[in-house]
This record gives C-alpha cells, structure tokens and sequence, in this order.
C-alpha cells in the first residue's frame, strides 16, 4: 500500500467517524420524547373491561394506557364524576412519573374531561382531549322520557344534565370552548343514534372536528361503536400525536 493511499484512507475514516459522532450528538437523532400517558374515560353505563380495546390500541401505538370508569357508571353528577377523574389522573400521574396525560372520552366521557379542564384544574396536567361522540351541547334523546311524561330522565342526573339546555351545560359552554392550552379534537358518526342533533358533538374556538363521514362516506359505525371502530382509532391516535386528522376508511 502506498503512502498516498494510506494518507487517503486515514483522512476518509477520520471523517467517517467525525460524520458518526455528529450524527450521535445531533439533536435530530436524540430518543423521541416519552408519550403522555393516556386516560380513556368511559361513556354512560360503559364499565371498564369494554374500553381495554381501545386502551390495548393506544399502547400497541407506544404510550401507557390506563382506562377511568365513570362513578355509578355515570348516572350520577358529572361535576363528582370529574372530581373523581382528578384523583385518577393524580394516581396516573405518580405511577408513572410523567407531568401531563392525554385525555380519550368517549360520549359523557367527553364531558367529564371537559369538566375536569374548565372546572378541576385539568388544564394544568392535559395536553389533549379527544371525545368520541361527546354531546358537548346536550342531546335531544335525552329529552325523550320528559316528552312522553314519564319525567326527566327518569332521574338519571348524567342524563338530565345532557339534556338540551340544561344549566349543567349552560355552565360547561359559558364563553370559550376550549379552555387551557389544551388540544381539543372531536370525532363523531353521522348514524349516532344517542347525540341528536349529530353536530352538537363539536366544539367551536379552535378545536379540530371530524365527521367521520366527511372523509369516509360509507363507513358505517354508531355511538357505542366509536369506541371500538378501527377508522375512529386511526383519528384517535392522529390528534394523540398531534397529527391533522387523516382517517383511514379501511382501518379494523
């Protein structure tokens, strides 16, 4: 070997492993940061076990997952209900270290997050609010049994206080929807057959609302389902990342 080419080659692997300890160092290849756990906040009458797919979901996708069942199964007070979420988040949060949690409610369970941002001081610790279904301006189904004189929602508080201009959400709407520095994305079905009108599942004030029709025209999925429809996952997990919301249509 000669010694020009001995000189050749040793410059080129000096500069080999300066490239290497630039690329080591550089901020761009630094570990991603760690994900905010997520609380999957459960619906009326949803017990904890029909939400583990959709948590399941979230931590194949790389974040800690851990699922809240409304108090009563979310009969009563939602105020008590996202007190009780505030405790939750607490535990979450000394579980697992992390300062901030994303937040996944699914109908009332939209509400309760809300609750919990406007009311509890969740805008301190949420960095994103997904609902499924929320019926964040009252539902006319709610106003069912009142029409047919068998009284307001059967005394079902939760469902009294979604009911169509009630003082619950008068309280809840008052001024800007989107309190906090917090993501609000709304993801909603128009064959919802429990939030009528279907619209009143967005929020206005800067949050992202997704009709799930408006991007896959046949995609066939109703309110219970939302918290089980692969399509409503892949938005899910788009606005957990901080994504626009691209829905794949085909998703299982």
């Amino acid at each position: 070997m000669t010694r020009r080419l001995r000189l050749t080659l040793r410059c080129s692997l000096s500069a080999l492993i300066v490239s290497l300890f630039a690329l080591v160092a550089s901020p761009s290849a630094a570990a991603a940061p760690p994900r905010d756990p997520v609380v999957v906040v459960a619906g009326t009458f949803g017990p904890a076990f029909f939400y583990e797919p959709l948590a399941a979901r979230v931590r194949a996708g790389g974040a800690q997952a851990f699922v809240f069942e409304l108090p009563a199964l979310g009969t009563g007070d939602i105020a008590n209900s996202a007190r009780a979420l505030d405790t939750f988040v607490d535990g979450v949060l000394a579980r697992t270290g992390a300062s901030r949690v994303d937040l996944v409610g699914h109908s009332q369970g939209g509400l309760v997050g809300r609750q919990f941002i406007r009311f509890e001081g969740g805008s301190a610790v949420v960095d994103s609010l997904v609902s499924l279904g929320a019926p964040h301006y009252g539902t006319a189904v709610a106003n069912i049994a009142d029409f047919f004189g068998l009284g307001t929602c059967l005394g079902v508080v939760a469902c009294e206080q979604m009911a169509l201009g009630s003082d619950f959400l008068a309280r809840l709407n008052a001024g800007d929807d989107t309190v906090g520095n917090v993501r609000y994305t709304n993801l909603f079905t128009a064959l919802d057959e429990l939030v009528r009108p279907v619209q009143n599942a967005a929020l206005a004030d800067g949050a992202t609302n997704v009709l799930i029709q408006s991007q896959c025209p046949a995609r066939v999925v109703a309110h219970v389902g939302l918290a089980l429809d692969g399509t409503a996952y892949d938005g899910v997990r788009d606005a957990l990342l901080g994504e626009p919301v691209r829905l794949n249509c085909l998703a299982v």
